[in-house]
């Protein structure tokens, strides 16, 4: 039996071409060849973002799974299912489905927990993720826009969660429905109007679980995916940040392609990191809500906790004195709107104005797309850390019942510790985060005048024993020689040469002095000429024979530089 080839005639492409030219002049596809080669840069702490992605796609694939045995209705119904502590017991449609999906619905309670721990995942990650952006200086010109974006991720991320977490109707996520009532009650003017219209009435209504329903699946997840793609294509037209290193400037990006290496490793990464959450979907228990039972208005659990991303919340809300007051007859309760309302959005509003509050500090309008180290900028990272240890600190005074029982303790010692620490441990915090990077820049500068200790002991001619040090490695001489040392910006005048009060002194004043708080506390690398002199008492880095001279150290910024209107 013999087969032959069909050979296409004369002037005329072969029929894979053309039908590759088919679809290429409806959908662009050869254009797509600088996509794949797009570079990325290899760093550990990129993956916090991938993990955050794949964890979302996971909760869209798990999130659909439910939807087709969820019933997301308050209608009440009498329990007759196959868990017998719960049979005969009055609860919600919703309450009941949730049931249904964990005992009756075949691997339904196994998709019930890994979107539960996808989601948990998908927080922290996007978390850790803000903060590396935070610390690194990412944020800056250009891609101030896209921090933006990054800031209404989270903050989508986590009402997502919370609105997920409360749909099972059970007695646990009924109290934290409880409280997001009285928080939204607790606003003034529009509160009740709010109220009335996320729950559809007097709490407990009977549209409070529809809507977050429709929130939850349709609005919010519509709103993420829009905004994580747009984050993305910013992300391919600005190009990767990378840290800084031979080979690396403010015009080139050095790593692996997209196709096929990054492809490849970041196929790897996703079902890596989906195999982690199904073994932890599969060992460890997480929101079992039989255990709790159907939501009361009239019940309460004891020990109740929020899941750990709005453990601050609720830390915030047991610590605030319960203040309030009245105005023209309406009740102000300071104790509810101060540690729900305006702490919150206040933290918020810093984290996402913060590019804008530093280019206007510093006076820097230059783009950047090299990273900076944390220790870099011992201002910024002490701050960073103290809005951190904040968070912590009422973290844990969202469980002020459970350390009091667990350690027998006073649960009121507690609270007045929580209500003293948000005001001491971030002040502690960052004085001590801010000498730790001062003194790893000092440990930085010896190393590159000492060299580093090898261990080795030499004895010299007169009988002194000393240790040997060696000289870094050309790519370490580098990183530590090249960054780029920040200077307050000048102190303005208060007149002009004419005798002119300045209008814009006071501005320009506390510009100089903000100015002076970030970029303080800085150590210059070693000058050409330092580095001339220490390598003469150093040993040749490992080689054989002694490397060129290092390059010289990036000069500081006088402030005089950079925009000042």
């Amino acid at each position: 039996m013999s087969i032959t080839d069909k050979a296409p005639r004369r002037g005329q492409a072969p029929a894979g071409e053309r039908i590759a030219d088919y679809v290429d002049a409806r959908l662009g596809l050869y254009k797509g060849r600088t996509l794949m080669r797009k570079v990325f840069p290899e760093h550990w702490s990129f993956m916090f973002g991938e993990i955050a992605l794949y964890s979302f796609i996971i909760l869209i694939l798990t999130g659909l799974y439910l939807t087709l045995f969820f019933n997301p209705s308050m209608h009440h119904t009498v329990y007759d299912g196959p868990h017998v502590p719960l049979q005969g017991v009055q609860m919600s449609e919703a309450y009941a489905s949730t049931l249904r999906i964990s005992f009756e619905v075949r691997g339904g309670l196994f998709i019930r927990q890994l979107h539960h721990w996808a989601a948990l995942t998908m927080i922290a990650a996007t978390m850790a993720h803000t903060l590396r952006h935070f610390l690194t200086g990412s944020f800056r010109k250009p891609r101030e826009l896209n921090w933006l974006i990054g800031v209404a991720l989270l903050v989508l991320v986590t009402l997502e969660g919370f609105l997920g977490y409360s749909l099972p109707d059970d007695l646990l996520s009924g109290t934290g429905l409880r409280i997001a009532e009285g928080v939204t009650l607790a606003i003034p003017l529009v509160g009740t109007y709010a109220t009335f219209f996320l729950f559809g009435g007097e709490f407990p209504s009977t549209d409070v679980i529809p809507r977050f329903y429709s929130l939850h699946i349709l609005l919010l997840p519509g709103l993420m995916l829009a905004l994580v793609s747009i984050h993305l294509i910013l992300v391919v037209h600005h190009k990767h940040t990378q840290f800084r290193g031979p080979g690396r400037t403010q015009h080139n990006v050095v790593g692996q392609p997209l196709m096929p290496h990054y492809a490849a490793k970041a196929g790897g990464f996703f079902f890596l990191v989906s195999g982690v959450l199904a073994l932890m979907a599969g060992v460890a228990q997480i929101n079992a809500v039989w255990v709790y039972g159907p939501y009361r208005p009239d019940q309460i659990s004891q020990g109740s906790q929020p899941d750990w991303y709005m453990g601050f919340l609720e830390g915030a809300l047991r610590a605030f004195p319960a203040w309030e007051f009245a105005v023209a007859g309406h009740t102000v309760n300071m104790g509810v709107l101060i540690p729900a309302v305006v702490l919150p959005t206040l933290l918020i509003a810093v984290a996402a104005l913060w590019p804008f509050i530093e280019a206007w500090i510093t006076g820097d309008k230059g783009e950047h797309h090299l990273l900076d180290r944390p220790r870099e900028q011992p201002a910024r990272t002490a701050f960073v850390c103290s809005l951190a240890a904040f968070y912590l600190v009422l973290f844990f005074g969202g469980s002020n019942d459970i350390l009091a029982e667990r350690f027998h303790l006073s649960m009121n010692a507690i609270t007045w510790a929580v209500r003293i620490g948000v005001f001491v441990i971030p002040a502690l915090t960052y004085v001590i985060t801010r000498r730790i990077c001062i003194g790893l820049q000092l440990r930085d500068r010896d190393k590159l005048l000492h060299g580093r200790e090898t261990g080795r002991i030499k004895r010299l001619p007169h009988g002194e024993f000393t240790e040997v040090h060696e000289r870094l490695d050309r790519a370490q001489e580098y990183l530590l020689l090249s960054r780029d040392v920040p200077a307050a910006l000048p102190a303005p005048a208060r007149t002009d040469r004419d005798g002119i009060p300045n209008p814009r002194s006071r501005t320009q004043t506390v510009r100089h002095r903000l100015s002076r708080w970030l970029t303080g506390g800085q150590i210059p690398p070693p000058t050409p000429q330092e580095m001339q002199e220490a390598l003469h008492h150093l040993d040749p880095a490992p080689g054989g024979h002694p490397p060129p001279a290092p390059p010289a150290p990036a000069q500081a910024h006088t402030g005089l530089d950079r925009q000042q209107p």
